[in-house]
């Protein structure tokens, strides 16, 4: 088996200032390298790149999965199932706003997962979810 390689995702933000704040204070990324044009995070292992291109912000179109509007731009990690509640306890505390609050999605069903969506201040979607199972990921 193969180990994973960590990935490489940059997106764009309005205020690279507010992205600093909320990856590094509120996730707890920490911060790579940097310009007056873009910020590297550490992201749980993988690369994120902060670009400033306010005009590209924003999420617009969204699809029904298990009863919710899921947005359909956006991105996240896989995180063990301690981690994420941790992670949720911890965002609950800040006072996030969720678009999909922490819960379990697709219960009793293949591919049962924890779930949660919110924004960054650049109305970028997150999701962090989480398996019991983690066979479960790939699971038809």
């Amino acid at each position: 088996m193969s180990t994973i390689q960590p990935f490489h995702l940059a997106f764009p933000v309005n205020d690279l200032a507010a992205a600093r704040s909320f990856y590094g204070n509120t996730l707890g990324c920490s911060e790579g390298r940097s310009s007056d044009e873009w910020i590297d995070f550490d992201f749980f292992g993988h690369q994120l790149v902060a670009h400033l291109a306010p005009e590209e912000c924003g999420h617009a179109s969204s699809n029904e999965v298990d009863g919710h509007q899921v947005p359909v731009k956006h991105f996240g990690v896989v995180l063990t199932m301690p981690d994420w509640h941790a992670l949720a306890e911890k965002l609950t505390h800040n006072g996030i706003k969720f678009i999909i609050e922490p819960q379990i999605r697709f219960k009793g069903m293949v591919g049962e997962q924890a779930t949660m969506f919110f924004l960054d201040p650049a109305g970028n979607a997150l999701e962090f979810k989480a398996f019991e199972d983690p066979s479960q990921l790939f699971a038809k």
